[in-house]
C-alpha cells in the first residue's frame, strides 16, 4: 500500500521542504487586482507584502477543484494506491468541504482530512501524516488519527496594524480608527475553528508576544498538564519579519519552552493577507501518542 500525503501552502511548508519530506504541495492562489499568483511558486513573500503595503487589492481564494483533482489523478497515476489530502481548516475556508465532496467520486482512494489547523500547527499534522504513511497506515486510518488529533494544538496571532482586519471586515472602520489612535493591537486565537478575538493589548508588539506566550503556557497547564517538553512542537511565525526579528522571536520561545521542538515558518498568505505585514504568531502542537490523558 503506497499512500501519498498532499497538503497546501497554508501549512508553511515550502516546495523545497516538501521535496525533502517526501510530501506533495498544492500552492494557494493569491489575487492581486485581476492577476492570479500562486504562493511559493510565482510570487515571493516580499512581493506579497509589497503589494499589500502599496494599497493594491489583495485577496486569497481556494484552489480550483480542477487543480486539486489533477493533483489527485496525477498521484494515483504515478503508482500511489491512496492519497491523503490535508487542506487548511474548514473553519477558515470552504476548500476542505469542497474537496471532501469531490473525493466521494474516487471510490475510497482519496481521503480529505479536516484537521482544523493552519500554519505552524498544520505543519506538524502533515509531518505526522507522512510518518504514519511510512509506518504502513492506510489513508482511512491516517484520516481517523488526524481528525481525532485535530484539537490537540493551540495558536495565537497578533497584528501590527488594524488596517488589514478593517479591509477584511473583521474590524469596523470606527473601531480601527480608535484602536489605531490608542495604539491597540488585537491578539487573535485559532482553537481548531475560526479566527477569533482573544485579547487587546495597548503598546508595542513585544507586549503582544508576552501575552501570547502567557496564553500558550496557560493552555498547556489546563489542557495538557501531563505533556513533557519533548512531546511539544512549538512554532513561531511572522508576516515579513526580518532575520533579526525571527531570531529574537525564536530565542524567546526557546527560553520559555526549553526542551521542545522549535521551528519558524512565515505566516501563510491566507493568514497574512488579513493580518498585514509585521504580524507575529505562535502555536503549540502536542504529540498525543505520549500524552496519558488524551
Amino acid at each position: 500500500m503506497r499512500v501519498a500525503v498532499l497538503t497546501d501552502t497554508n501549512s508553511g511548508i515550502s516546495f523545497s521542504e516538501a521535496e525533502k519530506l517526501g510530501i506533495y504541495l498544492m500552492p494557494m492562489p493569491i489575487l492581486i487586482g485581476e492577476d492570479v499568483f500562486y504562493e511559493g511558486d510565482n510570487i515571493t513573500e516580499a512581493e506579497l507584502y509589497e503589494a499589500l503595503e502599496s494599497g493594491k487589492d489583495v485577496s486569497t481564494t481556494q484552489p480550483s477543484p480542477a487543480d486539486v483533482m489533477d493533483m489527485w489523478d496525477g498521484l494515483l497515476a504515478d503508482g500511489y494506491d491512496e492519497v491523503v489530502y490535508i487542506p487548511m481548516s474548514s473553519g477558515l475556508s470552504g476548500s476542505c468541504m469542497t474537496a471532501k465532496g469531490f473525493a466521494r467520486d474516487y471510490d475510497g482512494t482519496v481521503f480529505v482530512v479536516d484537521n482544523h489547523r493552519i500554519s505552524v500547527t498544520m505543519r506538524t499534522s502533515v509531518e505526522k501524516a507522512k510518518k504514519l504513511a511510512d509506518s504502513g497506515m492506510t489513508g482511512g486510518e491516517i484520516l481517523e488519527y488526524l481528525e481525532k488529533d485535530a484539537y490537540n494544538s493551540t495558536i495565537y496571532v497578533s497584528v501590527n496594524t488594524l488596517e488589514y482586519l478593517k479591509k477584511g471586515g473583521r474590524v469596523t472602520p470606527a473601531a480601527a480608527a480608535i484602536g489605531t489612535m490608542l495604539n491597540i493591537k488585537p491578539v487573535l486565537s485559532i482553537q481548531g475553528e475560526k479566527l477569533d478575538s482573544f485579547a487587546k493589548v495597548r503598546g508595542s508588539m513585544s507586549k503582544c508576544i508576552d501575552k501570547m506566550i502567557a496564553a500558550l503556557k496557560h493552555d498547556l497547564e489546563t489542557r495538557f498538564p501531563d505533556a513533557k517538553p519533548e512531546q511539544l512542537h512549538v512554532g513561531g511565525a511572522g508576516a515579513g519579519l526580518n532575520q533579526e526579528q525571527q531570531d529574537e522571536l525564536m530565542a524567546l520561545l526557546g527560553e520559555h519552552f526549553p526542551g521542545t521542538h522549535l521551528y519558524y515558518d512565515p505566516l501563510s498568505a491566507s493568514v497574512a493577507v488579513h493580518t498585514g505585514p509585521g504580524a507575529v504568531g505562535m502555536g503549540i502542537s502536542v504529540d498525543v501518542d505520549c500524552v496519558s490523558n488524551v
